[in-house]
């Protein structure tokens, strides 16, 4: 079944270890390009998010953003050592006598800039950040692959329906081609009748032939329907198949061109021409497919 490579997924959740929300962004691209922004707090998370990517993207750039807000019981308010402030404050006054007249006395920020004066301010466990974070991804990655899904299934019911489309112009161009012979040769034989004069019956088999061999679009056709159950095949393939539809897609291409480089009536030419225009549709629909 094709994945789609377009999607978007969003995820929050909240717990004790604070609030983490993912972002998740896919489009098409020839390989899985990864983009992270994760905050400076789980930046040791990066290798278990790409890891987590990988397992279940083959294809498709990438964007994966994630924001969080600490529990509101850690605050970022700073934490003071009331105990060594109140030490350096009985020092300050000790030695102040002693000072010159012309000292500045220490202020607030000086003694702020004490080493441990401040306390720094209490983080949540980061093993459990972690832990609760790489599990958030998995929720919203879950959601991301069932949109990729979703869409993939509606790009091959597209593509199938295209291959359907150009199964009857195929069925149209075989039984075409000995009308299509069967004219131009009542033609000829018409025209040289008009000439009055006598013509090689064995002279006028050869034209026939040669007429013929320059429409024989026979092997072309041939060639055109076992593409399309190729197409086909790979559409029901539970694994990447962006790549092998892509090249099939070329395949078909280069057989419908050879069959309108051979057409020698109006309304072969058109049918071939609507050919190229399915065959197009389906191949830019095969580029956002994984």
């Amino acid at each position: 079944m094709p994945h789609s490579m377009t999607a978007f997924a969003r995820d929050e959740t909240s717990g004790d270890a604070g609030t983490f929300i993912w972002e998740l962004r896919s489009v098409n691209h020839r390989y899985l390009e990864l983009n992270l922004r994760l905050p400076e707090p789980l930046r040791q998370l990066e290798p278990t998010v790409r890891k987590l990517l990988q397992q279940s993207l083959k294809r498709g750039k990438v964007d994966c953003t994630l924001k969080y807000q600490p529990p509101l019981d850690h605050t970022h308010e700073l934490q003071l050592n009331h105990d060594l402030i109140d030490g350096l404050l009985v020092a300050m006054a000790q030695i102040e006598p002693r000072m010159p007249a012309n000292h500045r006395g220490a202020t607030s920020l000086d003694v702020l800039a004490w080493p441990d004066a401040v306390n720094p301010p209490i983080q949540p466990d980061s093993q459990q950040l972690i832990k609760t974070a790489a599990s958030a991804l998995k929720t919203t990655l879950q959601q991301l692959c069932e949109t990729r899904n979703r869409e993939g299934e509606q790009l091959g019911e597209v593509i199938t329906t295209r291959l359907t489309t150009i199964d009857d112009i195929v069925d149209q161009i075989a039984a075409r081609v000995p009308e299509i012979l069967a004219k131009r040769g009542e033609k000829l034989r018409s025209r040289i009748a008009d000439m009055a004069t006598t013509v090689d019956p064995e002279r006028l088999e050869q034209e026939l032939v040669i007429t013929a061999q320059k429409a024989d679009v026979e092997e072309e056709l041939d060639r055109l329907r076992i593409h399309l159950g190729e197409v086909r095949d790979t559409l029901q393939r539970d694994e990447p198949i962006g790549r092998r539809l892509d090249f099939l897609m070329q395949e078909l291409n280069r057989e419908a061109n050879t069959t309108a480089s051979k057409s020698i009536d109006g309304a072969m030419t058109g049918l071939t021409v609507d050919l190229k225009v399915l065959i197009e549709q389906m191949r830019e629909q095969v580029q956002n497919i994984e």
